[in-house]
């Protein structure tokens, strides 16, 4: 491998108080909606569809803005208020005040990129990816970035994994894509012809493990396994 490259949320990132069950409910409470938070978990899931729900995967903020809505709704809002403030939610998510960063991930990225590994960021998120790399501090170790919202199309679209791999001018073959969705990573990069691993965070195995094993895709609880993947 030469270059390795991670999806930025829920795989280097996650989100703190703002985007959780309490933060929605100041959220809603200042659109005079009483929602009720711990219903929020269920609303997430339910929510999960949304997502992949474009099949040209071209970049749409109202996808999100969606997805946004549907978790308000299921935690009980409703009326006219639901849309504003799904729009105040999905901007607030671009910040990266509200997000905090796992505690391997810089000495992993510093690892990695010292061992003369080309680091990349793929991400769908409407993130400023350059503010996202000064605001934790990780500056100097990634060699490209590729958001969807600037590129116009979202994993799994190929052309996206492609640009990324233009920027650090390596062979698919040689790449690694690194990430917590099944489709969106895993099945992007393997379309793409790279090599992929799911990091899944959680103490029970993913739904998808007999089929992620089946295509040789390895599932890791944590960046530090990355290192053994090479």
């Amino acid at each position: 491998m030469r270059a390795v490259f991670f999806d930025v949320d829920f795989t280097l990132i996650y989100p703190g108080p703002t985007f959780r069950g309490e933060g929605y409910k100041e959220f809603c409470a200042r659109y005079g909606m009483n929602v009720d938070p711990s219903r929020f978990g269920r609303a997430v899931a339910s929510a999960a569809s949304i997502l992949d729900s474009s099949e040209e995967a071209v970049y749409d903020a109202e996808i999100f803005v969606a997805y946004t809505r549907h978790i308000i709704e299921q935690m009980g809002g409703s009326g006219p208020a639901v849309d504003p403030c799904a729009r105040e939610v999905y901007a607030e998510w671009a910040a990266c005040r509200h997000f905090e960063l796992y505690d391997e991930v810089a000495d992993v990225l510093r690892d990695l990129a010292s061992s003369g590994l080309r680091l990349g960021l793929i991400s769908n998120s409407h993130r400023c990816l350059a503010s996202f790399q000064s605001h934790f501090e990780l500056d100097g170790l990634i060699a490209a970035a590729v958001s969807s919202s600037e590129h116009g199309y979202m994993k799994p679209h190929p052309s996206i994994f492609s640009a990324a791999l233009g920027l650090v001018g390596v062979p698919a073959a040689d790449a690694l894509m690194v990430g917590d969705n099944v489709r969106q990573d895993v099945d992007g990069a393997l379309a793409a012809g790279m090599r992929a691993a799911l990091v899944h965070r959680g103490d029970a195995a993913p739904a998808e493990a007999a089929d992620l094993a089946a295509r040789g895709v390895p599932v890791i609880r944590s960046l530090t396994e990355v290192q053994s993947l090479l």
